[in-house]
């Protein structure tokens, strides 16, 4: 008996199973290599930006997949169920600025993007959830990274894999609590839209293409950073992540700026991660 073939528009893209090799083998390599490995730097690179592009996917697949159970059969041939980054993305807004703001600042900026035909589609709640599920999915990745901290399942990890984990998380956080704000053209926005009046969503919809570069605009702002960033430390604390990780994980990830030297370390704060 022949099994029925999976649609082509199902199956999962190389490029997606391409990224998830990529961080598996740069993460098998910073356990390998042990302690404070000489090449942990390029390897905390690679481990975090394919780690970054694979939740990106995994994200705007959240957004695909419920629209698709919302009623929208359209997505399929688009393109977008098959986890495939290059289909979600925009050159200048899903890689160029996403990668800049990750190497300047250490922000998981919310990048990639799926065409829902909303019309497809029934219901308020509905476009609630569509919209709902891909921060939702930032917030899942979090949990996961984070598990081995606050099970306190860490022992014998090599600090380098640790502080990976911990930075990647970091970006997951901060994507998923800058995509749940709920600023016109973020999927914050997009799940009370569907509740407001039409006036105000007309007027609301000619901020949309500008309300991200006004998040960012704001996190300039010292003051603003530093409660934004003061919340994102306090959530991963919960969690069990040191802010001296995340920051180790983000020098590391650095890695043209040279490896961490001894003297960057305290004792202190190296002493309980080994």
């Amino acid at each position: 008996m022949n099994t029925p073939a999976v649609p082509r528009h199902n199956r999962v893209s190389p490029v997606f199973l391409a990224l998830a090799a990529v961080m598996a083998a740069s993460g098998w390599a910073m356990w390998v290599q042990g302690e404070l490995p000489v090449s942990a730097g390029l390897l905390v690179f690679l481990f975090v930006l394919s780690g970054w592009i694979v939740s990106l996917s995994l994200h705007e697949y959240a957004h695909a997949r419920t629209a698709l159970h919302s009623g929208d059969i359209s997505v399929g041939a688009k393109g977008y169920l098959t986890l495939n980054p290059l289909k979600y993305s925009h050159a200048l807004l899903s890689i160029v600025l996403p990668v800049l703001f990750l190497i300047a600042g250490g922000i998981g900026l919310p990048g990639g993007a799926v065409f829902i035909e909303r019309g497809r589609i029934p219901g308020r709640l509905r476009h609630s959830l569509i919209s709902a599920a891909g921060p939702l999915t930032n917030v899942i990745f979090a949990v996961v990274l984070t598990a081995p901290f606050w099970l306190n399942a860490l022992s014998g990890v090599p600090l380098a894999f640790r502080c990976a984990l911990a930075f990647l998380a970091l970006l997951q956080v901060t994507a998923a609590i800058l995509n749940s704000l709920p600023v016109p053209g973020l999927d914050g926005y997009g799940v009370i839209e569907p509740w407001l009046p039409r006036g105000a969503r007309r007027q609301l919809d000619q901020v949309a293409p500008f309300g991200l570069l006004l998040v960012f605009a704001l996190l300039w702002v010292p003051e603003v950073n530093r409660v934004f960033f003061g919340g994102v430390d306090a959530l991963l604390a919960a969690l069990g992540v040191s802010e001296f990780e995340t920051a180790l994980g983000l020098e590391w990830f650095r890695f043209w700026q040279g490896e961490p030297d001894s003297g960057w370390f305290r004792y202190e704060d190296v002493a309980p991660l080994l």
